[in-house]
C-alpha cells in the first residue's frame, strides 16, 4: 500500500490514466478490466473501483472528425432530440449542407416548431449535437447510415449525440451499470455530471441535465418508463454496430479492441453478438471485417473514401 504523498492509478477498459501533475495520458490499449483507483492523501489510502462506461476526453485527433471535448454539454438544456432529427433527415437530400437544413427548420418549419425563436433554438441543437455539415465525417457517416435500417437509428443517434456532448458521455457509466429492470432516476444521472464537472453546473441546470440526459437514454432504448424509469436493453444492428466501430476507429482503437470500446459498450450487446453483427456489416458493404483466431482487422474504406489518409 502507499504510503504519504498523493498517488492517483487508474485502468480502465478505454484508456489508461496516469499521474502526472494534472495531465493524463490516454491510451486506446489499454485492459479490459474495471477502473481501479488508488487515492493517498497525508497517510490514508483509499481504494475505489471505478466503472469504465465514460469518456469524457476523447483523443485531440478525434476532434477534427467532429467528436468535441468538454466544455461542451447540450444536454443541460435538450435531450438528444431524435424525432427531430428523424424529421429533418427526412425532408432534406443526404447531400444537403448545414445551411439548406437550417432553412428547412427555420423558413420552411418542417419541425412544426410554434415560433420563430423555438425554431432558431431547435436549428442550434441539433448543430451541436449533429453538426448537421455533411463535410464533417461523423454526421456524414450517420447521414449514410441513416436510412438503411429505421430500427438501428435510435442508436446511431445516441452514439453520434455522445461523441458530441461530453455531459450525455458522462452519465454512460451510470445507466450501462445498471441491471435491467432496475431504476434509474433523474437524479441518479444529476450527480453523474455534478461529479464529472464540479462546480460547473447550477443545481437547476443540474437537475435539467439529469432529465434531459433520461430522455436520451430513453430514446436509445436503454431506460423504458414514463414516470419511473427503469433500465431496458437497447436494439443494436448491423448498422449501427458499424457506427460504433468507426467511433472507436477513430479515437484510434485497431483490431479487436473496437469492440471493447466505449462506444461498442453503448450498444448494450455482448461482444460475441457485436462481432456477428459486424459480419452482416461487412456483407452489407458498411465495413470490411476479417477475423482468424485472435487476429481482428476491421477497416473502413466505404464510409472512409471520402478521407485523406
Amino acid at each position: 500500500m502507499p504510503c504519504a504523498g498523493h498517488f492517483e492509478r487508474a485502468y480502465g477498459r478505454f484508456g489508461r490514466r496516469k499521474a502526472n501533475g494534472d495531465q493524463y495520458d490516454w491510451r486506446p490499449d489499454a485492459p479490459t478490466n474495471p477502473c481501479v483507483e488508488w487515492r493517498v492523501t497525508n497517510a490514508t489510502a483509499q481504494v475505489r473501483v471505478k466503472t469504465t462506461d465514460d469518456l469524457l476526453t476523447v483523443p485531440p485527433d478525434a476532434e477534427r472528425h467532429g467528436f468535441r471535448n468538454p466544455p461542451a454539454g447540450t444536454h443541460s438544456g435538450r435531450s438528444m432530440m431524435l424525432g427531430d432529427l428523424r424529421i429533418l433527415l427526412a425532408a432534406c437530400a443526404h447531400t444537403a449542407r448545414r445551411a439548406e437544413y437550417g432553412l428547412a427548420i427555420q423558413e420552411n418549419n418542417v419541425l412544426g416548431k410554434p415560433t420563430a425563436s423555438a425554431r432558431l433554438w431547435a436549428f442550434k441543437k441539433l448543430r451541436e449535437l449533429y453538426t448537421l455539415q455533411p463535410e464533417v465525417l461523423i454526421f456524414r457517416a450517420l447521414v449514410e447510415l441513416w436510412d438503411a435500417d429505421e430500427e438501428a437509428q435510435p442508436m446511431l443517434a445516441l452514439l453520434c449525440a455522445a461523441a458530441r456532448d461530453p455531459l450525455l458521455r458522462s452519465t454512460a457509466a451510470v445507466v450501462l451499470a445498471t441491471a435491467p429492470e432496475d431504476v434509474v432516476a433523474p437524479g441518479d444521472l444529476s450527480a453523474a455530471v455534478a461529479e464529472a464537472f464540479p462546480s460547473r453546473y447550477s443545481e437547476t441546470v443540474l437537475v435539467g441535465a439529469g432529465k434531459n440526459t433520461a430522455t436520451t437514454w430513453e430514446q436509445a432504448g436503454l431506460l423504458e418508463g414514463k414516470g419511473k424509469k427503469v433500465r431496458a436493453r437497447a436494439t443494436s444492428r448491423p448498422t449501427s454496430t458499424a457506427y460504433a466501430l468507426l467511433l472507436g476507429h477513430l479515437c484510434g482503437v485497431r483490431g479487436a479492441s473496437l469492440f471493447t470500446t466505449f462506444w461498442a459498450r453503448l450498444l448494450d450487446a455482448p461482444v460475441h453478438s457485436l462481432r456477428e453483427q459486424a459480419i452482416v456489416a461487412s456483407q452489407q458493404g458498411w465495413i470490411e471485417y476479417r477475423a482468424a483466431g485472435d487476429v481482428v482487422e476491421v477497416s473502413f474504406r466505404h464510409l472512409l473514401r471520402d478521407e485523406a489518409e
